[in-house]
């Protein structure tokens, strides 16, 4: 069975926004069966040499699918819309948007929400990297509000794994998205998904805060 390295205990400022919710939710709209390998963050589970095998990074997710070890959100997620023929199209095509669209909210959407996040969170809120940081992000959204405007998901017409990367990004921003009044309504649509509020409830009873 697919084995899902994943947080068990996680620092109390990080729990409910780590990034295995992207794959816990990937899997719970796929309906794939899965076991959770609980990795407790504070008690350096993720520096054993174990894991490290598994990820030289030592972050979390990983999967392992039956010897098959793979890294990375983003990778993840779509892996396992090409396993389960769900969340991905399968034309050429189509895929192809996903493909642009879950890079682009791993890396044109996030790289400056989070940069600015980090900044600001070290203590460098109000200085000019945070306030250059905070116009890269606000182009970005602006853009993206754009982009938004007469779509309902990100990529295609049909809700895919982009759509769980976008979404999750943009709760890093949360702050920021006032303004872009169909980047929230993206999110809500996006979050207002069965599956996503199992998969966040079931996130929370599980997760403890350390």
């Amino acid at each position: 069975m697919l084995k899902l390295y994943g947080f068990s205990r996680v620092n109390e400022g990080a729990r409910g926004n780590t990034r295995d919710l992207r794959v816990l939710w990937a899997l719970e709209e796929m309906g794939l069966p899965y076991e959770i390998v609980g990795m407790d963050h504070p008690n350096h589970d993720l520096d054993s040499s174990a894991f490290r095998a598994k990820n030289l990074f030592g972050q979390v997710p990983v999967i392992d699918d039956d010897g098959v070890i793979v890294t990375e959100s983003g990778a993840i997620v779509i892996y396992l819309a090409r396993k389960s023929g769900r969340l991905m199209p399968r034309d050429l095509a189509g895929e192809a948007q996903v493909l642009r669209w879950s890079i682009a909210a791993l890396n044109t959407i996030e790289l400056p929400l989070l940069a600015g996040w980090f900044v600001d969170l070290s203590g460098g809120k109000g200085t000019q990297p945070s306030q250059a940081l905070r116009g890269w992000s606000e182009m970005r959204l602006g853009q993206l509000d754009g982009w938004l405007a007469a779509r309902e998901f990100v990529a295609t017409e049909e809700f895919t794994v982009a759509d769980i990367l976008m979404a999750h990004v943009l709760a890093i921003g949360r702050e920021l998205l006032k303004p872009y009044t169909h980047v929230i309504a993206y999110r809500e649509r996006c979050m207002g998904r069965p599956a996503w509020k199992r998969t966040i409830n079931a996130y929370c009873e599980r997760v403890e805060a350390g």
